[in-house]
């Protein structure tokens, strides 16, 4: 049978000791087929063989995400407006007013995390009354992190806050002198106020759900991304919510592979919610595009160490020892793997206490369990993780926290977190990601960027030179390194024979760019399965076509996603003050080091 697909004349990283970098790949049956030199490879091609002339660019493996909410947040993309990469705030409030302008009532416009202050060339957040100028008639709600949100004067309207509303559990109605909201709301001492106020806004229809998964999809693609392992998130029930992206996978429409973890919803039925779920499905129910992975991120309520290092970190209640051993005994019993939200070293401390009482009755060590975030996990919890067979996901959260860290826990105390370099030489299994979309962006190479140069999106650089990453370290964390965490280790993540035809082909050589040029490379095309599934440039007729974003009025129509068109704004140079979310303003670290 001869080669359905070649690509040749490229720069082409495998990931393979014995063969890292060919020129040419043969792709059959959705795998890799044979890789070698351009002679070897156009020998196997017959006369239904497509071919594709790479031109000399870069290719790698496709980037997977070990921790996106892709399935949540492509219910919602086509409704948000997208701060992610925007380089100056006076940009980001036109697009505000442009938005504003177009929606329709009773719809919203929504800024749902990926950005924040430090990205500005402004380097403070909006004003309350810039957003009410901007946006006088349409509600609007702007998610800070996970620590704030903003909300216009119209938006406090339609949900009926004055000044006789009480704060509602999980946070804090800021007011004014005569005791009136003001409009902005503090998560305090968690983020329930912020996922509660926001689940009042209108969804889309189902139609528009289906086509708005297709976009966010695309969007992934278009910077190389091909898998994803879905961490479940607030608001995602199963298996209610996960009808779009199976319809999507029946019709064919999935392009990017999703391995999805189950995320309990409701406090103090978390066990009965595992329990069900056992007898529903099973990890690895699906196929090679769709298929279940496991439990988490959220086990059980009372084990959330919500992250917000604006406030003092939180003490988990001690009923949760009692609720999460019976979660983890029951899934461990059962042979699930699970996954865990951790920030704090503490946390984790409490958290595998549990699992070792656990492994001695049923060991867990084959499981392929995992951590979620551990920014600040000490090398004595490293070694107890490694030890039951634990692996750790992480992400570019502190990219976009790192000045908040620093202002609480001071300058020293913000390298190496999370500790990357340790794990590594520890020999854990780590996987990077980003945890988007609603603290962190999704953007990729702002991950690959942050650990390879460790700055804030706001230019402070937070690790000393000995403990960041190469680029072929941070490369392979996002490629193979976050296959171990759905279970894909011998199919993804490199470029071998027998191996996942996905594939990304860069705008830019990733390997020979300037360190901050990482953050604007894209991919002009995104293979999955063998499978095109995004093309620009020379390679944009070879893309299959979208259909139109709908509602017409989306933000996705006209601003669409990522900001990449723009050159990011430089390292911070000196001191400058900047503001927080809360008012406070603080002296930033010099963007050379800290």
């Amino acid at each position: 049978m001869a080669t359905e697909l070649i690509l040749h004349h490229g720069k082409i990283t495998t990931q393979v000791a014995e063969n890292p970098e060919v020129e040419a790949i043969a792709i059959e049956n959705g795998n890799v087929s044979a890789i070698g030199t351009n002679e070897q490879i156009l020998a196997l091609a017959g006369k239904s063989t497509r071919t594709i002339d790479l031109k000399h660019r870069r290719v790698i493996p496709g980037l997977n995400d070990s921790h996106l909410h892709v399935i949540r947040a492509g219910l919602f993309f086509n409704l948000e407006l997208r701060w992610d990469g925007v380089p100056s705030l006076s940009l980001a409030l036109e697009q505000l007013k442009q938005q504003a302008d177009r929606t329709p009532p009773p719809q919203w416009v929504r800024v749902i995390g990926g950005w924040n202050e430090f990205q500005f060339k402004e380097g403070r957040m909006p004003s309350l009354d810039e957003i009410n100028k901007a946006a006088p008639n349409t509600p609007v709600f702007l998610l800070h992190l996970y620590d704030s949100a903003l909300l216009n004067r119209t938006a406090l309207h339609v949900l009926g806050f004055d000044r006789n509303t009480p704060n509602p559990p999980g946070g804090l109605i800021a007011r004014d002198s005569k005791g009136n909201p003001t409009g902005m709301l503090i998560a305090e001492p968690s983020a329930l106020i912020l996922y509660s106020t926001i689940a009042n806004a209108p969804k889309l229809s189902t139609e528009d759900q289906l086509n708005s998964t297709r976009h966010y999809m695309r969007e992934l693609n278009r910077f190389g991304v091909t898998s994803v392992s879905d961490a479940g998130g607030g608001g995602q029930n199963y298996p209610e919510d996960y009808s779009v992206v199976k319809k999507l996978d029946e019709d064919g429409h999935l392009t990017v592979r999703m391995a999805y973890s189950l995320f309990a919803q409701k406090p103090g039925e978390e066990l009965a919610d595992y329990t069900r779920w056992l007898g529903m499905t099973h990890p690895g129910d699906g196929n090679d595009l769709l298929r279940v992975n496991g439990a988490g991120e959220n086990l059980v309520w009372s084990a959330a160490d919500f992250e917000n290092f604006l406030q003092p970190r939180p003490d988990l209640r001690p009923v949760m020892e009692q609720e999460l051993e019976a979660v983890i005994s029951k899934l461990a019993e059962a042979r699930w793997p699970w996954r865990i939200h951790a920030t704090y070293d503490e946390s984790i401390g409490r958290f595998l206490d549990i699992f070792e009482r656990v492994h001695r009755e049923n060991p867990i060590d084959q499981l392929g369990w995992f951590i979620d975030h551990a920014e600040t996990v000490s090398e004595r919890n490293l070694e107890r993780i490694r030890a039951m067979g634990g692996g750790i996901a992480t992400q570019h959260r502190m990219a976009y926290q790192g000045e908040y860290y620093i202002r609480r826990y001071g300058v020293d105390a913000a390298k190496r977190r999370p500790p990357l370099r340790k794990m590594l030489k520890m020999g854990l299994p780590v996987g990077a990601g980003t945890d988007g979309t609603r603290v962190a962006s999704y953007h990729p190479w702002t991950c690959l960027w942050w650990m390879v140069t460790s700055k804030t999106v706001g230019g402070t650089v937070l690790h000393d030179e000995a403990d960041r990453l190469s680029r072929e370290e941070a490369l392979r964390l996002y490629t193979y390194g976050s296959a171990w965490f759905s279970h894909e280790d011998d199919r993804k993540g490199t470029l071998n024979v027998g191996c996942f035809a996905d594939l990304a082909v860069l705008s830019d050589d990733y390997f020979a760019v300037e360190a901050d040029a990482i953050r604007g490379i894209e991919s002009v095309l995104t293979i999955v399965g063998g499978r095109v599934v995004h093309g620009k440039d020379e390679y944009s007729n070879l893309a299959p076509e979208l259909p139109p974003v709908s509602p017409r009025w989306s933000p996705v129509a006209t601003v669409g996603g990522y900001d990449n068109t723009e050159p990011k704004p430089p390292a911070t140079q000196g001191h400058s003050h900047v503001m927080a979310a809360d008012g406070r303003v603080w002296e930033a670290g010099c963007g050379c080091g800290i």
